[in-house]
């Protein structure tokens, strides 16, 4: 009776901890103060349900170890960091949610409920599209504070969860048209379109949404049918981009206030958003040189960009907490060691979704979002891109794994096929 009541405890603590996940999905687009209640909640029960086999089984791979491999060079950057130990461990709590991705993995490789947490952002992420359009069409609705048609968090966060599940969508739509299944394709593209229509009303978008669908739309036009379906892909877009461009005022307004921020910056050093982004490459770079193999110390950024700045003028005067890169966020704190780190880990990500079907293809928009956006943004150190990562690699990542070990169990060993054609 002992044996059979642990039993049922582990197995309700198992669909606890599965239920905890999906709630997660559910409030990533909403609040912060709600996921870092559900990430504790649930990483308190999973953590009650793990065996050490699975996470060990997690960490001897290279999308499980990796992250862990990056956290744990953060924490050894600790002990050479010229800054007080408050700052190194601030700096440390960066990199802490890394550590999440093979825990997930292990639990998603185990688990059936992986498609309901990704149901659960995916629907939430719809109210909240349908809220940006009310804020759009009515804009005395826009909470104080707030941009048009921007409800919660912030346009670049909107903007990520907006790309991936409209690139998520359209995936799904890509693949359920090569299968002939014409309504779920057609149904599909309707999400899409209404997804990535936003970004043409909306007077605020980050600017490197158009560089992240680009990518993502010859990604999948190459997953399709290879480089038949990438020149399909450049022609669609080219099609969409010219006919937003003549369709939406806000868009243009986008692109016109971009272009004079940079000859602003370029005539006078002024600091606008595209002046400081420029100033904080080449300062960036300039850190990075002082100490390229090992870098500051976890924790330095924010010393080594005054101490550069000091004595500057207009954009080049700013000092900064965050490069707004994240291979530099890494490499100025820990070195090329860490961007190595950073790099081969994002590879390894990509790499674990290069698989058919729509969960590799999500696996991939998540990853290429956060790559591409990290160009211009430290996402991995930011708490709502950096958990929108953590999540999709380790759950989509987790059901990848699932469905791969589920092929090679239904496929019959080849000893047996040669047995029985000998046989016969």
């Amino acid at each position: 009776m002992l044996s059979l009541n642990g039993r049922l405890d582990h197995a309700i603590l198992l669909r606890l901890a599965d239920w905890l996940a999906v709630l997660v999905g559910i409030t990533l687009p909403w609040s912060t103060t709600a996921t870092g209640i559900s990430i504790a909640a649930w990483l308190f029960v999973l953590l009650l349900t793990l065996d050490v086999a699975s996470v060990r089984r997690e960490l001897a791979s290279a999308s499980g170890g990796l992250p862990v491999v990056l956290w744990c060079l953060g924490l050894i950057g600790m002990l050479w960091a010229d800054v007080s130990w408050t700052e190194r461990f601030q700096g440390l709590g960066s990199f802490h949610r890394l550590l999440i991705i093979p825990l997930l993995l292990a639990q998603f490789r185990r688990s059936e409920r992986g498609s309901q947490v990704i149901y659960g952002f995916m629907i939430s992420s719809v109210i909240v599209l349908i809220i940006s359009y009310v804020l759009i069409l009515d804009p005395g609705l826009t909470p104080r504070g707030k941009e048009v048609g921007i409800p919660l968090h912030d346009d670049i966060f909107q903007g990520s969860v907006f790309v991936i599940c409209g690139f998520g969508a359209l995936g799904y739509a890509a693949i359920g048209g090569v299968r002939r299944h014409w309504l779920t394709a057609f149904a599909s593209v309707a999400i899409t379109a209404v997804f990535l229509a936003n970004f043409l009303f909306v007077p605020v978008f980050s600017r490197i949404v158009p560089v992240v669908a680009s990518v993502l739309t010859g990604l999948l036009g190459w997953r399709v049918s290879r480089w038949r379906g990438l020149l399909g892909a450049c022609l669609l877009a080219l099609a969409v981009s010219v006919i937003s461009w003549f369709t939406s005022p806000s868009l243009r307004a986008h692109v016109h206030n971009s272009v004079d921020e940079f000859r602003q910056y370029v005539a006078t050093n002024s600091a606008t958003s595209i002046g400081r982004h420029v100033a904080f490459f080449e300062e960036s770079l300039t850190i990075i040189s002082s100490a390229p193999l090992i870098g500051h110390g976890t924790g330095s950024i924010a010393k080594q960009y005054l101490q550069v700045t000091s004595g500057g003028n207009g954009a080049s005067a700013v000092a900064t907490v965050n490069p707004h890169n994240q291979t530099f966020a890494v490499a100025i704190q820990i070195g090329l060691i860490g961007a190595i780190a950073l790099w081969s880990m994002w590879i390894a990500h990509f790499l674990l979704f290069r698989g058919e079907g729509t969960i590799a293809w999500f696996g991939t928009a998540v990853v290429v979002e956060n790559i591409v956006s990290s160009a211009v943004h430290s996402h991995l150190f930011d708490f709502t891109n950096g958990w929108l990562y953590v999540f999709g690699v380790g759950v989509l990542g987790g059901m990848v794994l699932r469905q791969e070990e589920s092929s090679s169990m239904a496929a019959p060993p080849l000893a047996s096929k040669h047995t029985s054609a000998h046989v016969n």
